[in-house]
């Protein structure tokens, strides 16, 4: 869907922001660009929709050179998410959302039901917050009223510059989690910059991590963290990026231990078979609350099992919410040995 060709961008005093850049997203594909201010990941994204033209190189996006491209219709196919969000504080949330499709030709009426649609979408009920002007939301709504926008025409790509940089981590967090659920209903191929290591990770399909003007490493954020391609991306990515494994590794069967009892019941892997023994009388072991889904985050599930005193979490199955087993510190570390062998 978007790809790179040799692309470099130097201006006329002789800076060079990005050289000899050759990328490819796939069309659905949500990649991170992170790195230290100034190493060209914001110039990189920017070249997409022209705001900075390269000076020598091809982007293509869905196979078009954009060079050949008029740049205002380009700008109205692209989605475009920055951090400061760009709402007209003239316009209420309903028509700041609208205002793409009202400027494509889209009818009044259908762009403001579309722009209805939307809202409603990332989370803001249109008949309580269509009415009301930006100064009238929290940065967190802001935030979402500018994802909404950026999808209000239907864009294939969409291009996200730091968008969740300028609310509190609580309010950042909740924001990545909405924004993965908002992508796998979309689909769009997204292009996200972040100078947040541990975003790009959450976030990222696959990641490139910078250095000064070129791409070090480009590839899935377990296999960065997993087999850091240079000494800068080791050093970048740091000496805990085994726990910051964690957040981009499933919990999967595999990993877990039986159980049985009145909450559930699952088969015990073979493998491990001789390792496991359910808690007295063949019931969930104490201790087991809270749970976490099967498929959830290593991360997650660390998380929930340092909460309690027993030593492993119940973990759930993420449509009936029936007990499938167990998991211990055990299993987390037979997770992340699997996941690494995988990449290697």
């Amino acid at each position: 869907m978007i790809r790179f060709e040799h692309v470099t961008k130097r201006y006329p005093d002789g800076t060079t922001a990005v050289e000899d850049l050759s990328f490819e997203v796939a069309e659905g594909e949500l990649v991170t660009l992170v790195g230290p201010s100034g190493c060209g990941k914001t110039t990189t994204m920017k070249m997409v929709n022209r705001l900075i033209e390269p000076t020598s190189g091809r982007i293509l996006l869905g196979g078009e050179d954009i060079a050949g491209a008029d740049p205002v219709e380009l700008r109205r196919r692209i989605g475009y998410v920055i951090q400061q969000v760009g709402l007209f504080p003239h316009k209420t949330v309903l028509e700041n959302t609208a205002t793409v499709p009202q400027l494509i030709g889209t009818p009044r009426a259908r762009a403001r039901a579309r722009a209805a649609e939307l809202l409603e979408l990332v989370g803001l009920d249109p008949a309580v917050y269509g009415g009301r002007y930006p100064q009238q939301l929290s940065g967190g709504q802001r935030q979402r009223v500018g994802v909404a926008r950026a999808l209000a025409a239907d864009p294939p790509v969409l291009l996200m510059d730091e968008p969740f940089g300028a609310v509190d981590p609580v309010v950042r967090e909740r924001l990545q989690n909405e924004f993965l659920t908002l992508q796998k209903t979309v689909r769009k191929t997204i292009l996200l910059v972040t100078h947040d290591l541990e975003e790009a990770i959450r976030l990222g399909d696959r990641m490139a991590v910078y250095g000064s003007g070129t791409i070090e490493q480009f590839a899935r954020p377990a296999a960065v963290l997993g087999s850091p391609a240079t000494d800068y991306v080791a050093s970048f990515v740091g000496a805990d990026r085994g726990l910051k494994r964690l957040a981009v590794t499933p919990v999967g069967t595999a990993d877990l231990e039986a159980v049985t009892g009145p909450a559930g019941s699952a088969a015990e892997p073979a493998e491990h078979a001789a390792a496991s023994a359910p808690a007295p009388g063949g019931h969930p072991p104490a201790g087991a609350e809270p749970t976490v889904a099967l498929g959830a985050s290593l991360r997650e599930a660390l998380a929930a099992l340092l909460q309690g005193d027993s030593g492993r979490i119940g973990v759930t199955d993420p449509d009936s919410g029936a007990l499938v087993g167990v998991l211990t510190p055990q299993g987390v570390h037979r997770a992340l040995r699997r996941a690494q062998l995988q990449e290697a």
